[in-house]
C-alpha cells in the first residue's frame, strides 16, 4: 500500500484530484483548505537565485587523506592517512542566471564543503588560481560589468573591457578566461583552486601561508568557442547532464588534493604581493604537496534541497586552517554568508545539507524558521556566561595570532603592482595553437566595443609582450 498524502500540517487528504466547488458548475468555495495550501505553496516555490554563480551542478563524495601534513596543520580531517571524510561540491558559472547554457565561455565555481568532526570547512573557490579584481571595492563595479545592463537589459561587452582596460590586474584572469582554459568540456574536466592564500596552524602554534589545489584526474578538455556554440544548440544542460550522468554510470571522478606551503616569514621577503588574488605562487618556489584524493560518488536525491539550498562560505573554517591578509578573502568571509542568511533565512546552516555531522551547541535563538529549538543544550542556558553547564568556549582551540604589519589606510592596490610579468611567464608556457585561439576568443569578445576602450586594452597586452599584442591587433583585423 502506498503512503497516505496528507497536508503539511499531517491531515488525510481524501481527494487530491478535484477542487471543492458548489456543484458542477458552481463557485471554488473558500474553505477548500486544501485548494488553497497548495497554490499558496505553489507562489512561493522559488526562491531568490545567487547574485553570482546561479547556475550550478553538485554531488556529494568523500575526500581521502593519502599524505601526513600534520606538521603544517592541526585540522583533524588531515590527522592520518586513509581518513575519509564526507563532503559536498557544487560547480558553477559565475556571469549566468540560473536559466544560462552551460557552454558558455565564462570561469567556473569550484565550492567544496567538508563535513569534519570539528565543523565544516568550506573551500569556496573557482577553475582558475587568480581573479579579476584584488580589492573588494571594486567587486560590485565588476560583477555589474557581467550582469545585464539596466536600460537594454542585455549583456554588454562594452563593459566589460571598459571595466578590464581601466584594471590592469585583471590582465592575468582575463587571460585564462580566453585562453582554452576558459571553457572546460565538462565538470569534471577542469580544476579547482581555493584562489585565495588561507593558513594553516600546527599544534606548535606555527603558522604557514596555504595555496589549495584539485587537480583533475579526468584529463583536461576543453571547447573552442564554435564548438560550445554548437554543444549549447544541443542542449543547455550539457554540464548538469554529463556530471549526473557519469555518477548515475558509476565513473565517480576524483581530484588530486594538493597545496602549496610558505613560510610564515617567507611573506615579507617575496618579489610579489603572496595575499594578492591576482598573482599565483611559482611552483619553482612553492611545490604542491599531495594531500589526499577527492571522489564524488553519489548525487542528490533532491536538486533543490540539497544543491540549490548549498551554502558555502569562506567564513566556514575548522581549528588548523585560517584565514591570511588576503583583502577579497577577508570581504568574503563577510559578503558570502550574509548573501546566504538573504537568500535562505537566518537559520540557513541548520538545514540538512548544510548542517555539520558533528554535535552543535551555540546561543542564536529565535528568527525566521527556527526549527531546530534550543541548540545550547540545556533549556536555562540561553545566554552565556551562565550558571547551568551551558556550552563554554575551549581555549586549547585558539588560533595564534595573525601577524599583521601597518597602518591602517586606503592603500591604492594599484601603485606598485607589477601586474604584467605574470601574464607574461603564462603567455611563454603556451603552443602557439593556443596563442591563436587566445588572440580569436579576445577578438570575438570584443565585437562592438568601443575603439578606444579596445585600444586601452591592446596598450595592457603591449606591456605584456608585443607579440600579445600584435596577435591580438591581428586577430581583430582578421
Amino acid at each position: 500500500m502506498p503512503k497516505r498524502l496528507t497536508t503539511t500540517a499531517g491531515a488525510p487528504i481524501a481527494d487530491n484530484q478535484n477542487s471543492l466547488t458548489a456543484g458542477p458548475r458552481g463557485p471554488v468555495l473558500l474553505q477548500d483548505y486544501q485548494l488553497l495550501e497548495k497554490l499558496a505553496h505553489q507562489n512561493r516555490e522559488r526562491i531568490p537565485e545567487r547574485t553570482v554563480h546561479a547556475k550550478g551542478w553538485g554531488a556529494f563524495g568523500t575526500l581521502r587523506i593519502t599524505n601526513d601534513i600534520s606538521k603544517y596543520s592541526r585540522a583533524r580531517i588531515f590527522s592520518e592517512v586513509g581518513k575519509e571524510t564526507p563532503m559536498l561540491a557544487r560547480f558553477s558559472t559565475v556571469a549566468g542566471e540560473q536559466g544560462a547554457a552551460d557552454h558558455e565561455r565564462d570561469v567556473r565555481g569550484f565550492a567544496l564543503k567538508f563535513y569534519t568532526e570539528e565543523g565544516n570547512w568550506d573551500m569556496v573557490g573557482n577553475n582558475t588560481p587568480v581573479f579579476f579584481i584584488r580589492d573588494p571595492y571594486k567587486f560590485p563595479d565588476f560583477i555589474h560589468t557581467q550582469k545585464r545592463h539596466p536600460r537594454s537589459n542585455l549583456r554588454s561587452p562594452t563593459a566589460m573591457w571598459d571595466f578590464w582596460s581601466l584594471s590592469p590586474e585583471a590582465i592575468h584572469q582575463v587571460m585564462i578566461l580566453m585562453s582554452d582554459r576558459g571553457l572546460p568540456q565538462t565538470p569534471m574536466q577542469m580544476n579547482g583552486y581555493g584562489s585565495h592564500t588561507y593558513s594553516f596552524w600546527n599544534e606548535d602554534g606555527e603558522r604557514f601561508w596555504v595555496k589549495f589545489h584539485f587537480k583533475t584526474m579526468q584529463g583536461h578538455a576543453h571547447y573552442t568557442n564554435e564548438e560550445g556554440n554548437a554543444k549549447i544548440g544541443e542542449t543547455r544542460e550539457g554540464y548538469q547532464e554529463s556530471l549526473y550522468g557519469s555518477i548515475e554510470d558509476g565513473n565517480f571522478p576524483k581530484w588530486r588534493f594538493m597545496v602549496q606551503i610558505m613560510p610564515e616569514k617567507d611573506a615579507e621577503k617575496t618579489p610579489y604581493n603572496p595575499f594578492d588574488l591576482t598573482k599565483v605562487w611559482p611552483h619553482a618556489d612553492y611545490p604542491l604537496i599531495e594531500v589526499g584524493e577527492m571522489e564524488l560518488n553519489r548525487n542528490p536525491d533532491n536538486y533543490f534541497a540539497e544543491i540549490e539550498q548549498a551554502a558555502f562560505s569562506p567564513s566556514n573554517i575548522v581549528p588548523g586552517i585560517g584565514f591570511s591578509p588576503d583583502k577579497m578573502l577577508q570581504a568574503r568571509v563577510f559578503s558570502y554568508a550574509d548573501a546566504h542568511r538573504h537568500r535562505l533565512g537566518t537559520h540557513y546552516e541548520a538545514l540538512p545539507v548544510n548542517a555539520p555531522k558533528c554535535p552543535v551547541h551555540h546561543y542564536h535563538k529565535d528568527g525566521a524558521m527556527n526549527f531546530m529549538g534550543q541548540q545550547s543544550g540545556v533549556t536555562d542556558a540561553y545566554y552565556e556566561p551562565n550558571s547551568f553547564d551551558g556550552p563554554a568556549e575551549d581555549p586549547g582551540v585558539g588560533e595564534p595570532p595573525l601577524r599583521i604589519s601597518g597602518d591602517a589606510d586606503r592603500y591604492n592596490h594599484r601603485e606598485g603592482n607589477d601586474d604584467y610579468s605574470q601574464p607574461r611567464a603564462l603567455l611563454a608556457l603556451m603552443d602557439e595553437g593556443q596563442k591563436s585561439r587566445l588572440y580569436g576568443n579576445i577578438a570575438a569578445a570584443m565585437g562592438g566595443v568601443p575603439q578606444d576602450i579596445i585600444e586601452r586594452m591592446l596598450a595592457h597586452y603591449d606591456k605584456v609582450s608585443p607579440e600579445y599584442g600584435d596577435g591580438v591587433r591581428a586577430a581583430l583585423a582578421g
